[in-house]
C-alpha cells in the first residue's frame, strides 16, 4: 500500500487532533476511527494550503 502522507505529518496532525498515540503504536492507523482519518486529512489540507501560500511548495 502507498504512503499517501509523510509519517512525521501524520504524527504531527495527530498530536494537534488528540489521537491517541498508544493506540496507533498498538494497533496501527487502522485502528483509528474514519472520521478521525478525515479530520487528519482535511488539516493536512490546510497545512498544505498554508504552505503555498507561504510560498514553500511550488505548483
Amino acid at each position: 500500500m502507498a504512503k499517501l502522507m509523510d509519517e512525521r505529518l501524520r504524527a504531527y496532525l495527530g498530536q494537534r487532533l488528540g489521537v491517541n498515540e498508544d493506540v496507533v503504536r498498538r494497533e496501527g492507523w487502522g485502528a483509528i476511527p474514519a472520521r478521525t482519518c478525515g479530520m487528519l486529512v482535511r488539516a493536512a489540507v490546510e497545512v498544505a494550503e498554508e504552505s503555498m501560500r507561504q510560498g514553500q511548495i511550488r505548483r
